[in-house]
């Protein structure tokens, strides 16, 4: 089925890699309730065509994304100053939804790795839309913000729950609390970032990360290791990974994908594996109880 129009995003698929791009340069891609809904609904494709490995995430223009749009002034935040039909839409029992919060929750619940390649700016919800981003890559010249303290407002977009795991909990706090801007150089020493690159070697690396994945990796073992990493992270003892480990493991070890890389292994090939996302995935998946707000 194809996509409706995109208005706000860009979306392209080359050599198993999916690209997406925010897509309001003239605004530095601010992000607002039409790029919301694009992004889940690319998220949405990304998880149903098998051609698609890997992700990408990118900005067009100078920033990969400046935070909310501010055009409406002092009432960008209020949710019962919004329109009726949109207030109903993203309301559950009587407390509103971050529209930011649903956006992280698709990345999260992905089933193809997600590699952000931030190209610039990246303040409010356009850093906190990168936290469940497996990796994130950073041009040189980039900065980031969690702003919200300096606009009277908290973070958003489950940021209380991915931040902290990524930097620790004193970066989280200094950085959520002063609200001040920081660079590239400082995003990849605390951790939030892998690597950071020349702006022209910025998609180039994404691309080589992405397409080393798509091309080596089984696409069922690494949707399983995904959540299994980012669920499992949290949970209160390791037997909860034991136990998921036992399945996963006895579920893939009897795979054709197992006969297939072990096969590849000892003949020196590489590996064509068959089992397919859509189709392929084990019984037990998934085997965690979503939030009632999911």
């Amino acid at each position: 089925m194809p996509l409706p129009p995109l208005q706000t995003t860009r979306y392209d698929v080359a050599d198993g890699v999916a690209t997406i791009t925010l897509h309001r340069p003239e605004r530095l891609n601010a992000y607002d309730a039409t790029m919301r809904a694009e992004l889940e609904l690319l998220f949405d494709e990304v998880d149903r065509d098998d051609a698609v490995r890997a992700v990408i995430v990118t900005g067009a223009g100078r920033a990969f994304c400046a935070g909310a749009d501010l055009s409406s002034g002092g009432k960008t935040f209020d949710y019962a100053e919004r329109q009726e039909a949109a207030r109903e839409a993203m309301k559950v029992g009587e407390v509103y939804r971050d529209g930011g919060g649903t956006t992280t929750l698709r990345i999260y619940r992905c089933l193809k790795p997600v590699i952000g390649a931030i190209n610039g700016a990246a303040v409010g919800i356009g850093v906190t839309m990168q936290l469940p981003m497996d990796i994130r890559l950073a041009a040189r010249g980039a900065r980031f913000g969690f702003v919200f303290a300096r606009r009277g407002i908290t973070p958003e977009a489950c940021s209380a729950w991915f931040l902290p795991r990524l930097v620790g909990m004193q970066t989280a706090l200094e950085w959520c609390m002063t609200g001040r801007l920081f660079d590239a150089e400082e995003a990849q020493a605390a951790g939030l970032v892998r690597s950071v690159h020349p702006p022209e070697e910025l998609l180039p690396a994404a691309r080589a990360l992405a397409g080393e994945i798509a091309a080596h990796s089984a696409p069922v073992s690494v949707a399983l290791t995904r959540q299994m990493l980012w669920r499992l992270s949290a949970a209160p003892h390791p037997m909860h990974a034991h136990r998921i480990d036992s399945r996963a493991i006895q579920s893939r070890g009897r795979s054709a994908d197992a006969r297939e890389g072990v096969g590849a292994f000892l003949e020196k090939r590489p590996a064509q594996f068959p089992d397919r996302v859509s189709t392929d995935l084990p019984p037990f998946f998934p085997w965690w109880d979503e939030p009632p707000f999911e």
